[in-house]
């Protein structure tokens, strides 16, 4: 066993056996939540460097660290995982000639992300082609349209 993820409201350990772990709803997920807040396939669990490491996978609400947002994180024995709503405090033996973890920028993520009022730019659905497009296609009707109108109107016959 490569380490434990512990609820902080009582039940039952989950053991992390693979250095690689999927969490999500889905049943196809090494680490299964069958709550309607976690999203199919939320984060992602990995072994690094002998430090277990979290990546949001694109989640509608989110993975916490210690309380702070985040999309991606080093995890510390002890520290508290939150994944949606399920809060959960993670244990494991850090090997003694391991290289500090590296931690990310904290200024990388906007404020409007870090509050959970918008999704990072990465997770974001880009416009489609053909929606442009016809967004400009119906920009250049209104405005002959309205051309038109207005040539109608200054009309003084």
């Amino acid at each position: 066993m490569l380490g434990e993820l512990n609820p902080c409201g009582g039940g039952d350990s989950i053991p992390l056996l693979h250095e690689k772990l999927l969490v999500g709803r889905r049943s196809s997920c090494d680490i299964r939540l069958p709550l309607s807040n976690v999203s199919s396939y939320h984060c992602e669990l990995e072994l690094r460097d002998g430090y277990w490491h979290v990546r949001d996978l694109g989640s509608t609400n989110g993975i916490k660290v210690n309380g702070e947002r985040t999309l991606e994180s080093p995890l510390m024995p002890g520290d508290e995982l939150q994944i949606a709503k399920s809060r959960f405090r993670i244990e494991y033996d850090v090997p003694e000639d391991a290289p500090p973890p590296d931690v990310a920028n904290p200024f990388s993520m906007s404020l409007m992300e870090k509050a959970g009022l918008e999704k990072p730019a990465r997770f974001r659905m880009p416009e489609s082609t053909d929606a442009i497009r016809e967004r400009r296609r119906t920009r250049r009707r209104r405005s002959t349209r309205d051309d038109f109108i207005m040539d109608w109107l200054r009309d003084d016959d």
